[in-house]
């Protein structure tokens, strides 16, 4: 008499938290790796400290301090700008060496795809932060440890969601390199000068006060004065946190949905 066996299943089954887990250690690994890319990522917003906070100071009047308060705030944020805004590129390269279809075809969730590559961004933005923020300590800046904390976290959940966008670029341009540099250029500058973190928009055209309302990065910059000053109690820090995780929600939605179709 024969003994049939049932056959086993050696299939790997799709576990989106362990995928996720899984794309994020190997997004992370090169910049373990190579961990310069994190300082020469920071070489604008380094650029934008050293040359344009001495002539802000200048201009304002006001104690090198004081000003440092106002000014490092934003260049915090606009590392993330900067930094996560470009990242799809990455994305972009992979697509065109065809690395992107391999990983499409292995037994990962699609959506673990994009949310791991995402969560990736929140390393580089905790380090070069903490380098941001020690730099200008020796001239008078200080900042509120559990507001530094807060507003390192509020910068995260605003990375992840714009991360998210610039990788759904990059999947929407796919080989046109050009093009995704010519959106994500076109965006990222008017969303920088209309948040006021170069200069105050106090003074600035009605239309341009108007248009900065509606800025998310606007919200987030005066959130992160309000919580690295200490001023918990500043309306402003709830508009920045709401404006940081709609964006988020909104980046993953859209980001996981182009994953999805990418192929």
């Amino acid at each position: 008499m024969s003994v049939t066996t049932a056959p086993i299943d050696t299939a790997v089954r799709r576990n989106p938290a362990r995928d996720t887990w899984n794309v994020l250690v190997r997004e992370l690994r090169p910049v373990v790796r190579d961990p310069f890319t994190l300082i020469f990522s920071l070489l604008q917003p380094l650029v934008f400290l050293g040359l344009f906070a001495p002539l802000l100071i200048g201009q304002s009047g006001a104690p090198a301090a004081e000003t440092l308060s106002w000014f490092v705030p934003g260049v915090l944020v606009m590392i993330v700008l900067f930094g996560t805004g470009a990242t799809g590129s990455n994305l972009q390269y992979e697509m065109m060496t065809g690395s992107h279809e391999r990983t499409l075809v292995a037994p990962l969730s699609r959506a673990s795809l994009l949310v791991g590559r995402a969560l990736k961004e929140v390393a580089p933005i905790v380090v070069q932060a903490l380098i941001i923020v020690l730099i200008p300590l020796p001239f008078g800046f200080a900042a509120n440890p559990l507001g530094l904390v807060i507003g390192i976290a509020l910068l995260a959940v605003f990375g992840i969601g714009l991360g998210s966008l610039s990788y759904a670029l990059a999947l929407a341009t796919k080989n046109r390199e050009w093009l995704f540099w010519g959106v994500q250029q076109s965006l990222i500058f008017p969303l920088l000068i209309l948040s006021g973190v170069l200069l105050p928009l106090d003074d600035g055209p009605a239309w341009m006060r108007a248009v900065s309302t509606v800025n998310p990065v606007n919200w987030v910059v005066q959130a992160e004065r309000a919580l690295i000053s200490g001023d918990f109690g500043a309306a402003v820090i709830g508009w920045g946190m709401l404006s940081a995780i709609a964006l988020a929600v909104i980046g993953l939605f859209v980001g996981i949905r182009s994953m999805k179709k990418s192929s």
